[in-house]
């Protein structure tokens, strides 16, 4: 071995072999602190990119799950509505066929009537009470549902504007109808077998984009749980491997520090030459 005291080989190899176990620990650090083992670029550029853009996807999804449960509240919003609506069509139905009978005196007519009337009044309330979120699938105005499906929105599922106002699309009723007359008794009964039929249509509408919505919203959710568990596969760090990689380190860089002190004793051996 040649001896020197400008150029001490052994330090310097323990010297690299030191840095080496500390960058080997930083990154067992850094992987413990962030829970990750891909955290950056710098740790696997391919496997950060595909968990970035599935990331992406993740919260693509979460905007659309917001989608489809705003969407999934107008529409319960309106069918309640719509149900309640034909409850009370039957009970104006009840009204009207009582109303028709010939025989009927004028006191009960006038209390068939006013029951109508107010039963006919009901109507408009509910409708104008069925707004979610400034929504209002069944008033005179033109509001329907969009629901996105996917994270480029280009998928969508659509529930169409239904008009349940007095004397709108599908209620006959106009706001003045009633039954105090016996032919009148007659008007109405028509129109209310005819909006009662509308409304049945129109539950049924509401009823099965209903379903697809609630159906959609279920899958987003199991879409989403299977992308969060592959970003899982692709970057979390194995915890308990990366503690006993720790432990083994730290005893590593322990005893490389005492190889670098004793590689750097070395070349006072040189003095013993000149003794």
């Amino acid at each position: 071995m040649a001896f020197s005291v400008n150029t001490n080989a052994i330090a310097l190899s323990a010297l690299f072999n030191l840095n080496k176990t500390t960058t080997q620990l930083e990154t067992v650090q850094n992987r413990i602190n962030t829970g990750l083992k891909v955290s950056s670029p710098k740790d696997n550029a391919a496997i950060f990119s595909i968990a970035q853009k599935l990331r992406a996807d993740l919260k693509g999804y979460n905007a659309v799950k917001q989608s489809l449960d705003r969407s999934i509240s107008i529409a319960d919003i309106a069918l309640a509505a719509a149900g309640a609506i034909s409850d009370l069509l039957i009970e104006m139905k009840e009204k009207t066929v009582a109303a028709a009978d010939a025989g009927l005196d004028a006191t009960s007519r006038t209390a068939l009537n006013e029951d109508f009337e107010a039963l006919r009044d009901q109507i408009s309330i509910i409708v104008n009470n069925a707004e979610f979120n400034g929504t209002n699938l069944l008033d005179a105005g033109t509001d329907s549902i969009v629901a996105i499906t996917n994270p480029s929105a280009s998928q969508t599922i659509s529930i169409a504007h239904q008009n349940l106002t007095l004397g709108g699309g599908n209620i006959s009723i106009t706001a003045a109808q009633g039954i105090s007359t016996l032919a009148l008794a007659s008007v109405a009964l028509a129109a209310v077998s005819a909006s009662l039929a509308a409304v049945s249509v129109t539950l049924t509408k509401l009823g099965a984009g209903s379903k697809s919505l609630e159906t959609q919203r279920i899958f987003a959710d199991k879409i989403s749980d299977t992308i969060e568990i592959g970003i899982g596969n692709l970057v979390d760090a194995n915890l308990a491997k990366e503690s006993a990689n720790l432990q083994a380190l730290q005893v590593k860089q322990q005893l490389g520090i005492q190889a670098l002190s004793i590689a750097n004793q070395a070349p006072q051996s040189i003095l013993s030459i000149f003794g």
